[in-house]
């Protein structure tokens, strides 16, 4: 499980990499992280005046206290998110959120909707470390591709037969 800070190293080579379920990556301006969400979360910080941003791949809620894939879940994912850019000299107070996913994937009212349970608790967890969110796509039926472009801060949101959302 990748859940080490991961920059690009190349002057002037863009990378795209791939952030699965559980994991977190970070990345700076010749980075774009991507993500396939249904009821998981896609949460990524971002510092837009250092180009610098994690995402983390939210599967569940509450780690009830697992710590061995902090990007799973929302009350591990955010600290560690933060931890991972900060170790990079960002600082917190320059830290904005961008939130996507968090689908109804079992159509239908049940105990399956962890979507809704996803979206509280990330929302709660940023609040609690006073991080803003400039941005959000959450909700809904449908499973979305996500990407951010760290150079840009452009975070695009692509749901199948629908046209691309840029957020």
């Amino acid at each position: 499980m990748l859940t080490s800070v991961t920059f690009a190293t190349d002057a002037g080579q863009e990378r795209t990499l791939s952030v699965g379920m559980g994991q977190a990556l970070a990345g700076d301006r010749q980075t774009q992280l991507t993500a396939i969400v249904g009821s998981c979360i896609a949460v990524v910080l971002w510092h837009p005046r250092m180009n610098l941003g994690a995402m983390a791949h939210v599967v569940l809620p509450d780690s009830h206290g697992k710590s061995e894939t902090p990007g799973k879940f929302a009350d591990t994912a955010v600290p560690h998110l933060v931890r991972m850019l900060e170790s990079k000299g960002c600082n917190r107070s320059g830290l904005t959120a961008k939130l996507a996913g968090g689908a109804c994937m079992f159509r239908g009212d049940g105990p399956l909707q962890i979507g809704d349970d996803n979206i509280a608790a990330c929302r709660t967890h940023l609040r609690q470390m006073g991080i803003p969110i400039a941005a959000e796509d959450l909700g809904g039926t449908s499973g979305r591709k996500v990407t951010m472009d760290f150079a840009t801060g452009r975070f695009t949101i692509e749901i199948a037969g629908k046209v691309a959302r840029v957020l």
